[in-house]
């Protein structure tokens, strides 16, 4: 069975197994780009859950004894899967003269859409999220999910966090103009600073524990990237005033995001006679670069060459346990389990070779495939060699016996608990009051993902984010006709931003490792997608400020942008 759920091959098996009557170990489930190491469109959200078509696909195979191949058009996608990003945030901010935060309260409606697919996940993401790198002393959230006569919702790329961060920083730039005190200014007074880490907030998290941020800093962050913005230049320019009915307007926002989400990961290592290395994960990659990032990681815990490694994923074979590619936890849970795997695979290889020299296991080095003595010039033997041979007495057999060697590890990465990324993003925007178009002028980002393991993978990771969040922030809307009827069905009409659209990113990054995890590695593959409605709300309700304007949603249109203005009451 090829899967087109690539998120989570595992769960799949389990309930085509169901359904067809079948021992779970009679169906073998491939996410097919995945698991043959090519590259492969990413999920999102939307290939997270289970579709109907998923289970009959199967059932038609085995009624017809042949293949069966299910293809759905752009139409049939965008108005019978999954939707997201519909929440109503009535948010109150309580605050002394100086700014400080002395309260929040919230109150959350949800929509479930017709149907709930994936319970909580979503408010419960909201509400973990929203207090965002602010010190809050008091808190009253309550969230409500509501059906609807919309298309289901389920998560998509931020899974409520977007939602949850436009709320809080649209509350806070209202704060600072009640106040009249810069917006940067009021959130660097309100910040967790680095010295209280871990910071416990006083909700609880998705996991049923107490929340607690275990490393970061938000100050440097946030003037990092006021820094960049040029907030003094921005602002002499706007005392010039408009320029042919164009608006110049600066925004802030910031995040934090809790990541690497257990339970666990699996990873199995295992060195094959030819001395290649075989490396299984239960998280399949779309478009993340796992192949790349996890033969790193391996190549350096076990001591060989990158091109000695191959990686396989998104197979229900390769590896019997996985929970999946969600919630930007595969290199904090895949990753640390590749990385404990590696390490004890290469315990085995120093034994078996000290053995087979007669030479003590701690005289001996690992690195590049050679196993050698630490001192110059001693005795050597290539990876193939220990492990092409024969067990010796005492060495572990192996249990699979897949590829006739020992040397074969493991390892189910248990986090204990989330490590936290976080990041402040900055927008200069100019709005044109006559066509109700928002121009990108500058758009800034500093996130801090702790170790970064491929620096160009995670620099596309933080920009693909930006983009899909540019495109939930000016562009992407389902819309639905007073029949219940979705309008939307095309790209003619369900617009998405193009290369044109998306600016020059002015990236940087900050480096707080966490203490959650043996590589000290954060998540990121949505941390770009969480602030970018946010900032640029913020950005374009400060450009039109002399009409009034306040932005309370999204997306900013140009025909949403000229409603604004002319609803507003000019100051």
């Amino acid at each position: 069975m090829e899967s087109m759920g690539k998120k989570k091959p595992r769960p799949r098996r389990s309930f085509a197994a169901h359904t067809l009557g079948l021992d779970p170990a009679a169906v073998r489930v491939i996410a097919a780009a995945a698991a043959a190491a090519a590259d492969v469109g990413g999920g999102f959200g939307q290939k997270g859950i289970l579709y109907v078509e998923e289970l009959l696909i199967p059932h038609a195979a085995r009624h017809l004894g042949r293949p069966v191949l299910w293809r759905e058009d752009r139409n049939e996608n965008l108005t019978a899967s999954s939707h997201a990003r519909e929440q109503v945030h009535r948010i109150e901010l309580a605050a002394d003269a100086d700014g400080r935060l002395v309260a929040v309260r919230d109150r959350i409606t949800v929509n479930f859409g017709a149907y709930n697919m994936t319970g909580l996940v979503v408010p419960y993401n909201s509400l973990c999220h929203l207090l965002g790198p602010y010190r809050v002393p008091n808190v009253d959230i309550d969230v409500t999910g509501v059906l609807t006569n919309t298309t289901f919702a389920t998560p998509y790329r931020g899974a409520g966090r977007p939602e949850a961060v436009f709320a809080m920083e649209r509350a806070m730039d209202r704060l600072a103009a009640e106040l009249g005190i810069e917006p940067e200014e009021l959130r660097a007074r309100n910040l967790v600073r680095p010295d209280e880490m871990p910071y416990a907030t006083g909700l609880v998290d998705r996991s049923g524990k107490p929340q607690s941020y275990d490393s970061g800093d938000f100050p440097e962050l946030l003037r990092r990237a006021v820094a960049r913005a040029g907030v003094e230049q921005v602002r002499a320019r706007q005392r010039e005033g408009a320029r042919d009915g164009k608006h110049l307007g600066i925004g802030f926002a910031m995040y934090i995001e809790a990541t690497g989400l257990g339970p666990f990961e699996t990873a199995r290592v295992d060195i094959a006679p030819s001395g290649r290395v075989r490396l299984a994960i239960g998280a399949p990659s779309q478009g993340q670069g796992h192949r790349t990032s996890m033969t790193q990681i391996a190549a350096d815990a076990i001591g060989v060459p990158l091109d000695v490694i191959d990686v396989v994923g998104g197979d229900t074979e390769a590896t019997p346990f996985g929970v999946g590619t969600i919630a930007s936890r595969a290199l904090v849970n895949a990753g640390n389990a590749t990385h404990r795997a590696g390490r004890l695979v290469r315990e085995k290889i120093v034994e078996a070779a000290a053995r087979r020299l007669g030479i003590p296991a701690d005289q001996l080095d690992l690195s590049d495939g050679v196993v050698a003595t630490k001192e110059p010039g001693g005795a050597s033997m290539t990876l193939a060699e220990p492990a092409g041979r024969a067990p010796l007495p005492g060495t572990p057999e192996p249990t699979d016996g897949r590829h006739g060697t020992e040397l074969s590890e493991t390892v189910h990465f248990r986090p204990p608990g989330f490590a936290v990324a976080s990041g402040a993003h900055a927008a200069v925007v100019e709005v044109d009051e006559h066509t109700g178009e928002v121009e990108i002028v500058h758009y800034v980002v500093v996130h801090d993902a702790g170790n970064i393991v491929n620096p160009m993978i995670a620099e596309g990771q933080v920009t693909g984010g930006i983009a899909q969040g540019i495109g939930g922030a000016l562009y992407e809307e389902m819309i639905y006709g007073p029949d219940g009827q979705p309008r939307t069905g095309t790209y003619m009409d369900y617009l998405v931003p193009t290369s044109s659209e998306i600016p020059d990113l002015d990236m940087d990054e900050i480096f707080t490792p966490s203490p959650m995890n043996d590589l000290g590695v954060k998540g990121l593959g949505e941390g770009g997608a969480i602030a970018p409605q946010a900032v640029l709300a913020g950005a374009v309700e400060n450009a039109l400020r002399s009409f009034g304007v306040v932005v309370r949603r999204g997306p900013l249109s140009p025909g949403r942008v000229r409603d604004l203005i002319r609803t507003a009451t000019r100051t």
